[in-house]
């Protein structure tokens, strides 16, 4: 089976041709898979503007699609996966639109999809099967979960940000520091020639119940705001202990500093309650998905922690990590294979649950 997945939730309008290999070990390959990223675009801005977002994947949808057939090098498939939520509404509403009018045009199926297990079967994608039950950290600029599959296709929540994301606590920090949009891969670059205890930050524990969802208790959630605050109150301390006005520039080590000591407090928090959870659960591999896996700290210290728990680590490789169209494809096959298949009256979900 060959489906076409299509992915316009937030800033990238992406395509990609997945298909079946009958290997159950590694259910699917990547024929063709085409982004075509809007960073130029909200640059400027210092962040994603929604209107913005949604014209450019007007402008963009048909020659991504066009691109990811040819490369593909195909003439049918079998089905249409397309991110139905969550996301930006304006730029759901584009991919659902033209998946809806595609599906009708050539009579395949349209199979919508969660964005967030688009970014869990990114790691099947990647790897292969991942031995099972296993706990799984999406963690990007609009999402921090952490969930547990028993079963394939399965995935229970077992915590979430209370407030920021972790990526976008990055780009925060980063323009609280003058750096450039988007912020993780700025932070990563000048972290680099930094000291990561040179600033002590707080890491956050929550431990309380969640009073919109009291029925789990224990929650593993995570919050980011503390450590978003604790620097910039730490930028404009320093900024007086130095002579400089208010919204100076502070001296690059300085910069460097307080970015590698902010990621190392990031990635330990998140590592913190990943590897947490897993013992828990006694888990049989643990994953790391979405676009701020990417960070090779994260990824590094990932590896080396479940080297020491003795559990298999599953990390998309950087082109599947950041938002992309082959992982909705791959979760319309798990869809698919699942009865899971959508009326053409879908409709966007900016807050559809998983």
């Amino acid at each position: 089976m060959v489906v076409l997945g299509i992915e316009t939730s937030c800033d990238e309008t992406a395509a990609a041709v997945v298909e079946e290999t009958g290997d159950n070990g590694r259910p699917w390959r990547v024929r063709s898979s085409v982004v075509a990223s809007q960073t130029d675009v909200h640059r400027a801005w210092g962040g994603v503007v929604p209107e913005l977002s949604a014209r450019q994947h007007v402008r963009d949808i048909c020659g991504v699609v066009e691109r990811a057939l040819s490369d593909a090098d195909l003439d049918r498939y079998d089905a249409i996966a397309v991110t139905q939520g969550p996301g930006l509404i304006g730029s759901l509403l584009v991919g659902v639109a033209f998946a809806k009018a595609l599906a009708w045009a050539k009579s395949v199926p349209l199979i919508p999809v969660h964005h967030l297990a688009g970014h869990i079967e990114s790691l099947v994608l990647g790897g292969g099967e991942m031995p099972l039950p296993a706990i799984v950290l999406v963690v990007s600029g609009g999402h921090t979960s952490l969930y547990r599959i028993e079963t394939p296709g399965a995935y229970e929540l077992l915590g979430r940000t209370r407030d920021d994301a972790a990526g976008e606590a990055f780009d925060k920090v980063a323009k609280l520091l003058g750096l450039a949009y988007p912020g993780g891969p700025a932070i990563e670059r000048v972290a680099a020639q930094g000291d990561d205890r040179a600033i002590p930050l707080p890491k956050t524990r929550l431990t309380h119940v969640d009073r919109n969802a009291p029925h789990l208790p224990g929650r593993r959630d995570f919050s980011f705001s503390g450590v978003k605050t604790s620097v910039l109150r730490h930028v404009a301390a320093r900024r007086v202990a130095i002579g400089l006005e208010p919204d100076a520039p502070l001296p690059s080590q300085h910069v460097s500093d307080i970015a590698a000591s902010f990621q190392r407090v990031v990635v330990e928090t998140l590592l913190d309650r990943l590897f947490e959870a897993a013992r828990a659960y006694g888990a049989g591999s643990v994953g790391l998905a979405g676009g701020v896996s990417a960070n090779s700290r994260l990824r590094e210290e990932a590896a080396a922690r479940g080297s020491v728990e003795g559990v298999p680590v599953f990390i998309p490789d950087l082109a599947l990590s950041t938002d992309n169209a082959a992982m909705i494809a791959a979760a319309g096959l798990r869809r698919y294979r699942a009865g899971a298949v959508g009326a053409l009256d879908v409709n966007a979900d900016p807050a559809l649950a998983m």
